[in-house]
């Protein structure tokens, strides 16, 4: 080759020379500019991919959900230089159940108030699953402008994020570092959101293999319970580890009353539970009447709605997401395991229904068991008590008449001194009233028979039974007349829940420390006389309970008064015509 003043020279025999400005058609400083700029390009997609992969890799190595949801929103933040981000996890309503958000801080969040609600963009994301990429989010018609206190954002980057088949929830990205999002960004963020689907999932199937561990180890202890005599009570232990592993806000363990008309509390854990142990709740209209009318389990999202039946929990706390489950008995349902998250909070998954399912037919056993085994200690306990009584009835109570008619026959030799008589006479009535203290007690003794064979006696004894770990002591009875005569059986209910209710308002309001129930059928009026040594009742019209007991006095032509009593405390009398 030879070079002769811009002439080049092929040696290649055959080949014609050319000039140099017939080769290139651009500059060579263009070219390289060109070349270098290409080379920028490439190294900085270089430099994107390997920060894709690193946000991949930072995403999809975690097994906890919670962080996981939330490396997302960082993640993509980085990746494509937004000073805002946001994750909304898509709820049964097509709201949003859960939004992580990245770049407002807590304060500003705190002054913006409630969470978004997914309307506008964030709705129309929902509604339609496709990226939205946008240079100003106010030129976009879908836009519904920003709360009070809500930092400005123009830029808007949106992308779903699907786990399998389903559309997850949505990544938001506002204020490009750039301006606006380009495409790259775009592709970037749906690359992200495709790893992130599976990261959630990963972390998913993590989440519920754990609790499924959890529930099997609350399980096994549950089980241990029921086979053992001693401890703790396992409808308590169901409740108690109910709450621990469903993340519920409150938890509740209720039986049917007698009349099954309604439920009692028996044990209750969580937020504001102790307003809730002991108190009666009506079943007409309620979650807990489906519950025990179909036998199936009650799931929802949305207790509180107006649309969907009322619930005993709404009492105490705004009630979202909720699961009642019948606790059944060998023929029909016995009462009502319910779990509650407050509103806001998330859905109970098929894994946690499924498992407290599995916790409410450990506690149907456990009644079932408790059954079976107050019934051999019944079986136990019956050849003692019937020879006591026997003995009560057939010495005691004769040597006592025995005494009291010679008290009154030396009381009647003494009438030059009738102090002394009358001193005697006193004794008399003292032994009467021994006696029937005595023959309650043979009742006592006796009863818990079969409930063809109950009578009044039992039924307020049992009722007095029940109340009794209420008031921290038992309360002293006194039966007289024939109250096991039979009785209209609308009569008999009332006056078994008017004993109750009243027990009931000294147990919660009283403070007593001694309680005596007198309960006497003269003729065809029956009367209930409740003393306690409380507090006092106050003001009669306000007190608890006392517009009930008049209007089921009032069913049966009679009436209910409550007084102070002479030495203090509370005298509550209900009385009643029986025909």
């Amino acid at each position: 080759m030879a070079e002769d003043r811009g002439v080049t020279v092929c040696a290649v025999e055959g080949v014609p020379p050319t000039r140099r400005a017939d080769v290139p058609k651009l500059e060579i400083d263009e070219l390289v500019d060109q070349f270098l700029e290409r080379a920028d390009e490439i190294k900085r997609a270089r430099g994107r991919v390997w920060a894709l992969l690193q946000s991949i890799e930072s995403v999809t190595g975690d097994l906890s959900l919670e962080r996981v949801l939330r490396r997302i929103v960082e993640s993509a933040c980085e990746l494509v230089g937004a000073q805002y981000g946001a994750l909304g996890v898509i709820g049964h309503d097509s709201g949003l159940e859960q939004f992580i958000h990245i770049g407002v801080d807590d304060e500003i969040a705190k002054r913006i108030g409630h969470l978004p609600e997914g309307k506008g963009l964030l709705g129309a994301l929902i509604t339609d699953p496709r990226p939205i990429r946008l240079r100003h989010m106010t030129d976009d018609s879908r836009s519904t402008g920003f709360p009070a206190g809500h930092p400005q954002m123009e830029s808007f980057l949106g992308v779903p994020v699907h786990v399998r088949d389903e559309v997850y929830g949505n990544l938001y990205l506002a204020n490009s570092e750039n301006g606006e999002f380009s495409a790259d960004d775009e592709e970037l963020v749906v690359a992200l959101a495709l790893a992130a689907g599976t990261a959630i999932s990963n972390a998913r199937l993590y989440r519920e293999a754990e609790l499924r561990q959890r529930w099997l180890e609350a399980s096994a202890e549950v089980q241990e319970q029921l086979l053992s005599t001693s401890g703790e009570d396992p409808l308590r232990t169901i409740a108690r580890r109910s709450i621990e592993i469903a993340d519920a806000d409150l938890v509740t363990v209720g039986l049917l009353t007698p009349d099954r008309d309604g439920f009692v509390i028996e044990f209750a854990f969580g937020e504001r539970a102790e307003e809730l142990v002991a108190r009666r709740f009506p079943l007409t209209g309620t979650i807990g009447e489906r519950v025990i009318a179909g036998g199936e389990p009650y799931v929802t999202a949305i207790a509180g709605d107006p649309q969907v039946p009322s619930t005993h929990v709404a009492t105490v706390i705004e009630v979202g997401p909720l699961i009642s489950l019948p606790l059944r008995g060998n023929e029909e349902p016995r009462g009502l395991l319910t779990l509650a998250r407050k509103r806001g909070r998330r859905d109970f998954t098929e894994t946690e229904v499924a498992m407290a399912a599995g916790f409410a037919s450990h506690a149907s056993v456990a009644l079932e068991l408790a059954d079976v085994r107050a019934a051999e200690q019944k079986m136990i306990m019956l050849e003692d008590r019937d020879r006591i009584a026997r003995d009560l009835h057939d010495h005691v109570i004769q040597e006592l008449f025995a005494i009291g008619l010679s008290i009154e026959g030396v009381a009647g030799q003494l009438q030059s001194i009738p102090a002394l008589a009358d001193r005697l006479r006193n004794r008399v009535e003292d032994l009467d009233r021994a006696i029937r203290r005595i023959r309650t007690s043979i009742f006592e003794l006796r009863g818990n028979l079969a409930v063809s064979q109950e009578g009044l006696r039992l039924s307020i004894l049992e009722v007095i039974s029940d109340v009794t770990p209420a008031l921290g002591f038992p309360p002293s009875v006194s039966f007289a007349g024939l109250l096991d005569l039979q009785l209209p059986e609308m009569l008999t209910q009332d006056v078994i829940a008017a004993v109750r209710e009243t027990l009931t308002n000294v147990a919660k309001h009283a403070h007593a420390t001694s309680v005596s129930v007198d309960v006497e059928l003269a003729g065809d009026e029956l009367t209930i006389n409740v003393a306690d040594n409380g507090v006092g009742v106050g003001d009669p019209s306000t007190a608890s309970g006392v517009a009930n007991l008049r209007t089921r006095a009032g069913h049966h032509h009679g009436s209910f008064v409550l007084t102070a009593g002479p030495g203090g405390g509370t005298v509550a009398i209900w009385r009643v015509r029986t025909r």
